[in-house]
């Protein structure tokens, strides 16, 4: 350490003299830039970096024979530390001995011994796993996959890597290091057989099988880094640092996934490779996409943009279906894990969605219909109807539509381009039923005549006071303002709709046109606004019209 630090001295010292004399040339300049980086790749301590303590200063650090010991840590109770020992010591001698190095998490010891070469092909190890389920099988793995990723004797780092930031070359990720996700099972001797086999949700009370992850890099500048995850989030949280280290130029790092626990190992290190893969391809093709993964009974997703990869944990369908329906200002594809939503009518659909268009789908169960709008930036958009026939569900959809289209088209200057005109696609999710949707059946768009008459209702949403909007409905033509009615406002349009049908029967009051601009200005916003407008002012005034 001590010649460690005369390098660094020196390097300073040079690079101070060089500013105070002012003789440094570019070239020098350069050449000082390129050497404090090698420094600082070498010996500079980090957390995470893997010291390198034999810069070709001994000729070999190997060791013949070490003991690995996994023991409880004394001074933080609950926790355990991995020690390493020389010689071969036996469970009884261990303890009466300081080890070479501890360390929280096993593999970061072994890392740092494999880098350092102490410990190499014929280096004898004795085994005492503790409280782990560390094998004697899964160590020799895990050091020939270090041996794999980190070839060594490193080869020099030429210049040109050092004048950039350093990027990932190799990275290896090891899931569950010495844990069996199957502990339970193994000791109750129980041999589980099952159908569902996806390592995110094993079986029928759907178990995550991955535990804990880690990663060793190396970079360009030959660093060797170690990082731990570990928590319900292991898994999404290593993937999003992993996207977020990602050089931007088309050379990616070589990317290994190994796992050599006890139970479905060859399973759960496929499935996290195939899930990385597809996050590496998604982010690399800069589409904005979100990458919906399920864990357990859990929904994750991945917002790929470059540089910035979010990661959004959402524990229940309810709130999936809220983040779905979120407005959005640009499209953005939403990309399923194929074992995501297995179970539900949206694995269905999300995937078709479309840009610069509306999607409309609906399914039909027995009395009632699901209604499912992805607007032209993909957010989600859904109501649960009564169903009576194809026409009454959709044309009062399709009308309004239409409405705020033509809102749109008349906010635009007169020397504006041609109006954007989305497009509404109409499909149904079949069979009807109760069961799992199993296709898609397009249908053609619904027809609204405009000599047909039928009863208008239309709604203007204002501001009002900080933090609240007023509100003003027209029935074919006729004025309702808040300001007028007050809290009564939907009671008093409810008992005018009444007065004016001719049937008897009960039926829904829809919108059929929406006017935003008392809030947004001459801005324009997303389908999905005026949706969730309509929706709320909709039930509103239905609930109105069950108290009449």
């Amino acid at each position: 350490r001590a010649l460690v630090n005369e390098l660094n001295y020196s390097y300073r010292f040079l690079t101070q003299f060089a500013r105070h004399e002012q003789t440094v040339s570019r070239i020098n300049k350069r050449d000082l830039s390129v050497l404090g980086r090698r420094l600082y790749a070498a010996f500079e301590r980090k957390a995470g970096k893997v010291e390198f303590i034999n810069p070709g200063i001994a000729p070999d650090l190997a060791e013949d024979t070490l003991t690995l010991v996994h023991a409880p840590n004394k001074k933080e109770p609950g926790q355990g530390q991995w020690g390493l020992y020389n010689g071969s010591l036996t469970a009884l001698e261990w303890e009466h001995f300081a080890p070479i190095k501890r360390s929280r998490h096993l593999l970061e010891l072994l890392t740092w011994c494999h880098r350092n070469g102490v410990i190499d092909s014929s280096t004898r190890l004795a085994l005492h796993p503790g409280t782990s389920d560390l094998s004697e099988f899964e160590l020799f793995n895990l050091l020939g996959s270090l041996q794999q990723t980190i070839a060594l004797p490193l080869p020099t780092v030429v210049e040109e890597p050092l004048l950039r930031a350093s990027v990932p070359s190799e990275v290896l990720i090891l899931v569950n290091v010495g844990i069996d996700p199957l502990k339970h099972h193994r000791d109750l001797n129980i041999l589980m057989t099952t159908e569902r086999t996806d390592s995110l949700s094993y079986a029928g009370v759907r178990e995550n099988l991955v535990l804990t992850l880690d990663q060793v890099t190396l970079n360009s500048w030959n660093e060797v880094l170690v990082g731990r995850y570990d928590g319900p989030h292991a898994l999404l949280d290593c993937i999003r640092d992993y996207l977020n280290n990602l050089p931007t130029g088309p050379q990616q790092p070589k990317l290994r996934v190994r796992c050599f626990c006890h139970n479905r190992a060859q399973f759960i290190a496929q499935r996290v490779d195939d899930i990385l893969e597809t996050a590496q391809n998604l982010l690399l093709s800069r589409l904005n996409h979100r990458y919906l993964i399920q864990v357990q009974q859990h929904y994750h997703v991945l917002e790929l943009v470059p540089g910035q990869v979010q990661h959004v944990a959402l524990a229940t369908l309810p709130a999936l279906i809220d983040y779905l329906g979120e407005e959005m200002t640009r499209y953005s594809p939403l990309h399923l894990d194929p074992k995501a939503l297995e179970d539900h009518d949206l694995a269905l659909f999300l995937p078709t969605g479309q840009p610069d268009c509306i999607q409309v789908f609906y399914r039909v169960n027995e009395d009632q219909a699901d209604l499912y709008v992805l607007d032209e930036f993909n957010a989600l958009w859904q109501q649960r109807l009564p169903w009576h026939d194809e026409q009454s569900l959709l044309v009062p959809l399709q009308r309004f539509l239409q409405s705020i289209q033509y809102r749109r088209d008349a906010l635009l200057p007169m020397d504006a381009a041609t109006p954007q005109n989305l497009d509404t696609l109409y499909c149904q999710l079949l069979p009807s039923g109760p069961g799992r949707a199993r296709r898609i059946e397009a249908r053609p768009v619904p027809q609204t005549p405009v000599n047909k008459p039928f009863y208008d209702v239309q709604a203007i949403v204002g501001k009002a006071a900080p933090g609240q909007v007023q509100v003003t409905l027209y029935c074919n033509q006729r004025e309702f303002s808040e300001l007028e009615h007050g809290d009564q406002l939907f009671s008093v349009v409810a008992r005018e709709i009444v007065g004016q049908r001719r049937e008897t029967e009960r039926y829904r009051c829809y919108i059929t046109d929406l006017d935003l601009s008392g809030l947004l200005g001459e801005g324009q916003s997303s389908t999905h606004l005026y949706l969730r407008y309509k929706a709320d002012l909709e039930h509103a005034l239905n609930e109105a019209l069950d108290q009449v």
